[in-house]
């Protein structure tokens, strides 16, 4: 008789939206099938986020990141993720035309690689694509406040909300998300009142990343969290400094392929060992 392996449960929608104002919600970037592996059962979700357009390409936005990619990279993070729930995002120019071109768009993300939902930047003006998703099976991320796809509107990377006009509007524009349908929304680069006030007046799940420890979650671009970059933007905590150990690794493999001590017998195949020599009596 066969053993099955047993199934990992995953957060459902309904119990990820239900731990709002709960337990907090614990999410990570992942980029590939590796990583996905190695943070899997520490998320509730992973976040195949655009931002895989900087951090992995090297890109100087997300700005060019394609709908390709992000159905190659989602796939790659699908077959890892057995524990945490997976959303993917839409890039720029996949969604904003019409309501019709966000679903062709999220209908093949989730058809090609499997995620649980996907994700969209934007505040009043999406309010009907989100609602047009919803209704038709699709879950829906929102993401306002500082949105990369958004940076030439915004005059780059910066902290959003700080006067009386723009609180209001990203005020409004969460609250539209919500009320259109979404199961949650992340809060990027929020002056912390007011992502606080958000998360007191919607009924969904805020995510923050730069913006309020009052939010029901938070999640940071792994690579930040790994201390991958020399330097990053202040809400970035550093958890481990990789950088230092991948660049004293490198080191020592070269210095040991130039001098010739690797590969060494361990590392070879059919090597022929001489036998030791007997001592005379």
């Amino acid at each position: 008789m066969s053993h099955q392996p047993h199934a990992v449960k995953r957060l459902s929608i309904p119990e990820f939206r239900a731990r709002k104002g709960g337990e907090k919600l614990v999410l990570l970037t992942a980029y590939t099938a590796p990583m996905a592996a190695l943070l899997d059962a520490h998320c509730d979700m992973l976040m195949v986020g655009d931002s895989l357009g900087m951090v992995v390409y090297g890109m100087d936005s997300t700005l060019p990141v394609t709908l390709d990619i992000m159905v190659a990279h989602g796939a790659a993070v699908m077959r890892r993720a057995q524990h945490a729930m997976v959303v993917v995002d839409l890039p720029f120019g996949s969604y904003q035309a019409s309501p019709q071109q966000a679903f062709e768009s999220a209908a093949r993300l989730i058809k090609e690689t499997g995620c649980h939902a996907v994700k969209m930047e934007g505040g009043a003006e999406l309010a009907d694509t989100v609602r047009f998703l919803s209704a038709r099976g699709i879950p829906v991320m929102g993401h306002v406040g500082l949105m990369p796809q958004h940076m030439h509107q915004l005059g780059g990377f910066k902290a959003q909300g700080k006067d009386a006009q723009s609180h209001n509007e990203i005020l409004h524009a969460a609250q539209a998300i919500a009320d259109a349908g979404a199961f949650s929304i992340v809060l990027e680069g929020l002056m912390e009142p007011l992502a606080a006030e958000i998360t007191r007046s919607i009924a969904i799940p805020t995510i923050g990343i730069g913006a309020s420890p009052a939010c029901d979650g938070q999640v940071l671009v792994v690579d930040d969290m790994l201390g991958m970059f020399e330097s990053t933007a202040r809400f970035v905590k550093p958890y481990a400094t990789l950088r230092h150990d991948i660049t004293a690794a490198a080191a020592q493999y070269a210095q040991e392929v130039r001098n010739g001590t690797f590969p060494g017998e361990a590392q070879c195949y059919g090597v022929v060992k001489t036998p030791a020599k007997k001592s005379a009596k």
